[in-house]
């Protein structure tokens, strides 16, 4: 991991409109006041949904396949990070760790990420570079993933 200031972040809200393709959730900071909405697809949006709702669905889906597979390795989702917003596109990764070995990056969706660390109840952290320019970068709207 990089050098770059990391803030705790969380989920404040997600918003899901049945007549479009197009959905947002709104980050928060955990000890502060800043906070900005990321542009997500459907499926995505459906499965932070479902986790935020307790609702099972009947067989494993992406997501919670992802995180069985993770811990069934012996590994857990140390945390995410959303560490770049790169021409209205946020970037995140994956920080895994397991047996003791130094953790593992893997890059991800933004919106993939939250809802795997939501599953495994993993923090969320943003870089402080994206939160400033996401904040108030005038960067023409919500951002996507």
């Amino acid at each position: 991991m990089g050098s770059t200031d990391m803030i705790e972040m969380r989920l404040g809200r997600i918003v899901i409109r049945d007549d479009s393709h197009r959905q947002f959730i709104y980050l928060v900071e955990l000890a502060g006041e800043r906070g900005f909405p990321i542009v997500i697809g459907s499926f995505e949006a459906f499965e932070i949904h479902r986790v935020i709702k307790r609702i099972q669905a009947s067989r494993p889906l992406t997501h919670e396949l992802t995180t069985s597979i993770i811990e069934d390795l012996g590994g857990h989702l140390q945390r995410i990070e959303v560490t770049e917003l790169r021409e209205g596109t946020f970037y995140a990764r994956l920080v895994l760790q397991a047996d003791g070995r130094d953790p593992v990056e893997i890059d991800a969706r933004p919106s993939d990420a939250i809802a795997i660390a939501l599953r495994a109840g993993a923090p969320l952290f943003v870089a402080e570079s994206v939160l400033e320019q996401a904040c108030g970068g005038g960067n023409g709207g919500a951002p996507g993933t």
